[in-house]
């Protein structure tokens, strides 16, 4: 950072150059949780998807009562108890697994991709029962056995129906992402909360953490928009 900058920081007593750099690291720290776990989520939610959807109850009924639980208990708790609940595994500790989870950031990413999976599970299973049924007779016609049918026409069919509420889904973990800071993570409301009690200035600090969070809200919104019409820009009529 230019000294010129650095000077001009340091004449305000809150937005002093180390504060920035620690909002910075907050927002690293953010998009690295969140952006993990929604690409971890989605991975794991188009198999559970299409699991759901199965007139077997063997089958679906363990997906269904996984997303159930999981939609059915505020993300903070689950958050806590995949936190706290890790170390009381017996004979956890002596394994390699207490090397990784003894960080907060993995656990919290446990607990965010569980949560997010669970949703977006639901949101591709309705894309998926919604399939038009001729498009699925026809697909039959052509001799398609049910794989094929599946990569080819159901799931990318259900894909541009379900992306504007994913996008609403993609919204909803970056705000939730705020709690990781419970579990002592330095996302963007830990540096608030940290600079609010080194300057004892709640406004200043939550308020340019809300700003924060809208900026990267409106980019989302740009760039699902974007998505959006690619996916849809053939049911757009013909211009002349």
């Amino acid at each position: 950072m230019p000294d010129f900058i650095i000077q001009w920081l340091n004449q305000n007593e809150i937005f002093t150059a180390m504060t920035l750099m620690e909002y910075w690291k907050g927002l690293v720290n953010t998009i690295q949780l969140v952006f993990l776990s929604l690409i971890i989520g989605l991975f794991c939610a188009v198999p559970l998807a299409v699991l759901r959807t199965m007139k077997n109850p063997f089958i679906s009924g363990p997906v269904w009562l996984y997303t159930y639980l999981f939609r059915g208990t505020p993300l903070l708790i689950q958050l806590y108890i995949i936190y706290y609940g890790i170390a009381q595994i017996p004979g956890i500790q002596d394994t390699f697994w207490w090397e990784i989870f003894r960080e907060p950031f993995y656990p919290a990413l446990l607990a965010f991709v569980l949560n997010t999976a669970a949703y977006t599970t639901e949101i591709i299973r309705g894309a998926i029962v919604s399939t038009p049924h001729g498009e699925i007779e026809a697909a039959k016609a052509y001799g398609m056995n049910w794989f094929m049918r599946m990569r080819r026409i159901v799931l990318p069919s259900a894909a541009r129906r379900a992306v504007q509420a994913y996008s609403n889904e993609v919204i909803f973990m970056l705000h939730s992402s705020a709690i990781a800071s419970v579990v002592t993570i330095v996302d963007l409301t830990g540096a608030a909360r940290n600079i609010y009690s080194r300057f004892y200035a709640p406004f200043d600090a939550f308020i340019f953490v809300a700003l924060c969070y809208m900026v990267l809200t409106f980019i989302l919104v740009f760039v699902f928009r974007k998505l959006e019409n690619h996916l849809l820009k053939h049911q757009r009529p013909v211009t002349s």
